[in-house]
């Protein structure tokens, strides 16, 4: 199995045929790394051609898909080489009140192609499950997504709760979604705020280089 072909499957979004290239790839006994750092050539190329508008939404979904897909297959390897290191932990939601997910998947996706540990809390997330996740995972990150006009000010409610529990200057706190904007997310209390999964994981990576 060579490389090129799980870049190219990735990058042509096969993600029927995604999970026996890896297996194939693995069982010919190449390194777990080598074959991740195809599936992030391919990831890099589908977020490049989205940003120049040659891919759409669609595709950036299915890419997603067909990442997961390929980490079911290669995460175990991983897992089992002695190359594991400690990745910066990243807690993904979608805030209280709000049960849409398609951007949080997407950029679940490209965070995990790129190296980081994700906990994915899912849709309809109270302050307090993620108080809990920060405190059982050590996560320096949390990126919340927000889709709806009425439920921004979930955001203040978890930075206020992270605050109330001494978490805060231990977390990076970054959020996107429709109604937001650089101003409004830092007025809510948050250190960041990104346009699109594909620009959450420039920022969340700008992020993870200023934690100590």
């Amino acid at each position: 199995m060579e490389f090129e072909k799980i870049t190219e499957l990735i990058i042509e979004l096969e993600v029927d045929d995604i999970q026996d290239a890896v297996k194939e790839a693995l069982n010919e006994g190449k390194d777990p790394y080598d074959v991740l750092n195809a599936l992030t050539k391919g990831m890099d190329e589908v977020g490049r051609r989205y940003e120049e508008k040659e891919y759409y939404l669609t595709e950036l979904v299915l890419a997603g898909e067909t990442m997961k897909e390929a980490f079911k297959v290669l995460q175990p390897a991983l897992a089992a080489s002695d190359k594991a290191e400690s990745k910066t932990k990243v807690i993904l939601a979608t805030v209280k009140g709000d049960n849409h997910d398609i951007g949080k998947n997407i950029l679940g996706s490209l965070l995990l192609s790129s190296g980081f540990e994700i906990h994915d809390l899912g849709m309809d997330v109270d302050e307090k499950q993620i108080i809990e996740k920060v405190k059982d995972t050590g996560a320096s990150i949390v990126a919340l997504s927000s889709l709806l006009t009425m439920t921004v000010e979930q955001i203040q409610v978890v930075h206020e709760a992270l605050k109330e529990e001494g978490l805060r200057d231990q977390v990076k706190l970054i959020v996107g979604g429709a109604p937001l904007n650089n101003d409004l997310a830092t007025k809510l209390g948050a250190d960041d705020f990104a346009e699109d999964a594909v620009e959450g994981v420039k920022h969340i990576k700008q992020l993870a280089g200023k934690i100590s």
